[in-house]
């Protein structure tokens, strides 16, 4: 059986009675009720600028999803700054963008994370040309296998304003969480990325107000919010 990461930033592993780790399965929960009609598998984590918790949101939600029995695959898309792996403690040294490149075969970029049902790929070498590999015809195969493989694919990203690789992966997923962080982000920063989202037709399924401090709230550290909260 796999061994808990023990990682301080995975807190729906390493402590999953926490009040933040509950707010993550509420999270998940209203993930699931905002797209009834058709339920989101590929997920896409994404903020409008650096430093707003855009990976650690994508990180724990994914634990929370394995921890209530789905077979999930978190794919690090930011083929900028990665961050899977240090988060994961497992090794980058072939990951998406050796697959994307026909180097290997899906599963042998595919990481154990330490968590049972999760797993991870991690970004590979850094390219030269990020946005063109995410574009590509390989890469809109792999999520076709991938979805027929995994129950729920969680897609860390760059942020949404810095490059266009975040709008190139909502293309293809079936739902965007936009993560913001409180006291921090300018609301015409959030404003602007989500303009971008529906000017792509991304389906934003809502916001996690991160950072929030708990005297503020009941319910914890992060917080779940319809669309029209970014409005």
């Amino acid at each position: 059986m796999p061994q808990s990461t023990n990682s301080p930033l995975l807190i729906a592993d390493s402590n999953p009675h926490s009040p933040i780790t509950e707010a993550y399965r509420t999270l998940r929960t209203n993930i699931r009720f905002s797209s009834v009609d058709k339920p989101a598998q590929v997920i896409m984590v994404g903020s409008a600028v650096p430093g707003e918790g855009k990976s650690t949101t994508a990180a724990n939600l994914s634990i929370v999803y394995a921890q209530e029995g789905k077979k999930v695959l978190l794919m690090d898309c930011d083929l900028r700054k990665p961050t899977v792996h240090t988060r994961f403690a497992v090794h980058n040294r072939n990951g998406l963008t050796n697959l994307l490149a026909g180097n290997y075969q899906p599963h042998e970029a595919f990481r154990e994370t330490g968590v049972d049902n999760l797993t991870v790929i991690t970004s590979g070498a850094i390219p030269h040309n990020p946005s063109e590999l995410l574009a590509s015809k390989r890469m809109a195969g792999l999520l076709e296998k991938f979805r027929a493989d995994f129950d729920i694919i969680i897609i860390d990203t760059p942020p949404i304003l810095a490059v266009t690789d975040a709008l190139i992966v909502s293309s293809f997923s079936d739902g965007v969480v936009l993560v913001v962080k409180s006291g921090k982000t300018k609301k015409a920063l959030v404003q602007k990325a989500k303009s971008s989202l529906d000017h792509v037709n991304a389906n934003l399924l809502g916001v996690v107000l991160n950072n929030k401090k708990r005297e503020d709230a009941e319910a914890g550290y992060v917080y779940y919010y319809g669309a029209d909260e970014a409005k």
